[in-house]
């Protein structure tokens, strides 16, 4: 692939911007991750690069955490009687190095942020997921995978260095060769080895900004596997809906897309205008006030989820998408998480390693047999993991489902789909989480002990804190 025509190094000055997290800074918020079902009251407290240290040297007892843009499903951006810490992105520096295909940025910059800048100079972000509003911090932090997991691995994989504020607000450079225990305990560690500052990491040169997608309509479970496993070393990105209201021979019917960056000589005449043009958008938003219940039911997910299948082409190859439409559709609807209702939803997201292939049919089996209204499900193949001690992915399959919180039995199909997946030695991502036991995460995550000795060392009192950090016994009990 021919290289992009620019300078060697391409600076883009990020303006004050306003959060797209709508929660207001100020001392006492109500704060909630993207799934609104665990509030929890905490000071937020917005800081910038020149300010952090200054916010950190005036944690209270309970300490405090990071947060980003509030996309996590779960608590690990809540913390409830201490101190909350927004990373506000101002005047900040994104420098591109084009003869090693990196940026550096600030910690506090999103994907949406960087997109904006580096897709119209030939370059996208090394992995995404399914939102482009997460911080680079919370990129890192949760160690985020995307649809090239199989291909390319997680977000951490390719960082090269970041520097984190310590607890005595010692800022330190770490990489994979610099306190590689202290880096790989960061990647995935949930902010609680520290405050990320900045970060470099790696980009994936691109000729245009359309993706070249190929999509299937396939009507069971086994099909789909079959045909995801076969396109491992075809294809860089892969991703499965999967109808889980489907059952007997038709379950885990669903609608595969397969996709590749489109070359130059892919694109029509209108496109090839502006190959590398690019333009993230909102088409509508959901209402502040949605009544109770919410708007997810059996009658209105079967709806959905019929439509859904049956509009899919059975095969339909080389169609031209843009970036947005292809990686982050949910982000076209502001506010989506609203139509859930006030008790909010809960993101139930687990991976299980490759010859456990029949615990995931089981575990399928069990939640179409629920008929919970499900129409959000995603199936992905991971390949191998990465040295985080706290990183999610593992090689194997990872299903995520989207569900209505407190809906009346799913606390006991949860815990029972839990034993399933940690007997098959599978785990739970940190980053969804707000029902998974101390146990639970301590069978998934067997390096645990060697990342609560790395923690430690660097924050022996337990400063950085977190609803999910106690919740799962990650810091220490006098927070």
């Amino acid at each position: 692939m021919a290289m992009p025509s620019h300078p060697h190094y391409g600076v883009g000055i990020l303006q004050p911007v306003a959060p797209v997290d709508p929660v207001p800074s100020g001392r006492r918020t109500l704060l909630a991750g993207w799934g609104r079902a665990t509030p929890s009251s905490a000071d937020l407290v917005d800081v910038t690069p020149d300010t952090l240290a200054a916010a950190v040297k005036d944690l209270p007892r309970r300490g405090g955490i990071a947060r980003g843009l509030g996309r996590s499903y779960g608590d690990p951006a809540q913390n409830s009687g201490g101190h909350v810490l927004r990373l506000v992105p101002e005047n900040e520096r994104i420098v591109i190095d084009d003869r090693t295909c990196t940026v550096t940025t600030g910690a506090g910059v999103s994907i949406d942020d960087l997109l904006a800048i580096i897709v119209p100079r030939g370059y996208f972000v090394p992995v995404t997921p399914g939102t482009r509003f997460v911080t680079i911090g919370g990129a890192i932090a949760s160690d985020i995978h995307g649809k090239n997991h199989h291909a390319d691995g997680s977000f951490g994989d390719h960082v090269s260095s970041l520097r984190l504020m310590l607890a005595d607000t010692t800022v330190v450079d770490i990489a994979p060769d610099r306190d590689p225990e202290l880096f790989w305990a960061t990647i995935g560690g949930m902010g609680l080895t520290g405050v990320i500052v900045d970060a470099t990491f790696r980009l994936i040169p691109i000729e245009t900004s359309r993706m070249s997608v190929e999509t299937r309509r396939i009507g069971h479970l086994d099909e789909i596997m079959a045909r995801m496993s076969e396109s491992d070393a075809t294809v860089r990105y892969s991703v499965a809906w999967i109808d889980l209201l489907a059952t007997g021979r038709h379950l885990g019917r669903g609608v595969l897309t397969n996709a590749e960056h489109a070359t130059a000589d892919q694109l029509g005449p209108r496109e090839a205008v502006d190959q590398l043009a690019y333009a993230g958008k909102q088409l509508v938003a959901v209402p502040p006030v949605v009544p109770a219940p919410g708007l997810i039911n059996r009658l209105s997910v079967g709806a959905f989820n019929e439509v859904w299948y049956r509009k899919a082409p059975v095969v339909r190859e080389g169609e031209l998408q843009s970036i947005p439409t292809y990686f982050h559709p949910l982000d076209l609807v502001g506010a989506w998480n609203r139509v859930y209702g006030r008790n909010g939803l809960l993101q139930y997201q687990f991976v299980v390693p490759f010859g456990a292939e029949g615990v995931l049919r089981t575990v399928i089996e069990r939640i179409s047999a629920s008929a919970l209204p499900i129409f959000l499900t995603v199936l992905k193949r991971f390949g191998a993991g990465n040295p985080g001690h706290l990183s999610f992915p593992l090689g194997g399959w990872t299903l995520a489902i989207d569900v209505a919180a407190n809906r009346a039995g799913l606390s006991e199909l949860l815990r029972h789909l839990d034993a399933l997946v940690l007997d098959a030695g599978g785990r739970h991502y940190l980053a969804k989480d707000f029902q998974t036991s101390p146990a639970a995460i301590r069978r998934g995550y067997p390096r645990l002990d060697e990342w609560l000795a790395i923690r430690g060392r660097v924050d022996p009192a337990g400063v950085w804190s977190s609803d999910l950090s106690r919740r799962l016994g990650l810091t220490p009990t006098t927070n």
